[in-house]
């Protein structure tokens, strides 16, 4: 690459950059920032649809629970039998059998770590509600006294 080309593409990466938004969407996309209403892409809660996702997540983590442990009891049956007949895809198995269970309780844990935050959120929303309320209130009241 030239030195005549290598400024031109830092030129034309310095022009792109001044129009590039970072960690949003373009305002025109639903996306946008600052200001101080929703119509303008600022982070709305609603505590129903915090409440569904969070049993959305209880519900995936308990049908992948009882889906992911169908055929444990049998592979591992099988995997001894295995084992026990000389055979070195036993100990394969029973390898395969113990990383499954490694790999189903971390996804399981992680279905259970969404539903428990969005819980812990949706709590945590409320409280920030009821205080800011109260500031308001209480900030009224101030405003009545002076």
């Amino acid at each position: 690459m030239a030195w005549d080309e290598w400024e031109q593409l830092k030129s034309d990466a310095g022009e792109r950059s001044a129009h590039m938004q970072l960690n949003q969407y373009p305002a025109g996309d639903g996306g946008g920032g600052g200001g101080g209403t929703a119509a303008n892409g600022d982070l709305v809660v609603r505590d129903d649809e915090l409440g569904k996702l969070g049993n959305l997540a209880y519900e995936v983590r308990e049908d992948f629970r009882v889906s992911s442990d169908l055929a444990r009891p049998s592979t591992f049956s099988a995997s001894i039998d295995l084992f026990n007949d000389g055979l070195d895809m036993g100990s394969a198995l029973t390898e395969l059998h113990d990383a499954w269970n490694s790999q189903t309780a971390t996804l399981k844990d992680a279905c259970a770590h969404i539903s428990n935050h969005l819980d812990f959120s949706r709590a945590q929303h409320s409280k920030d509600e009821a205080h800011v309320g109260t500031e308001l209130s209480v900030s009224k009241i101030n405003d009545y006294i002076k």
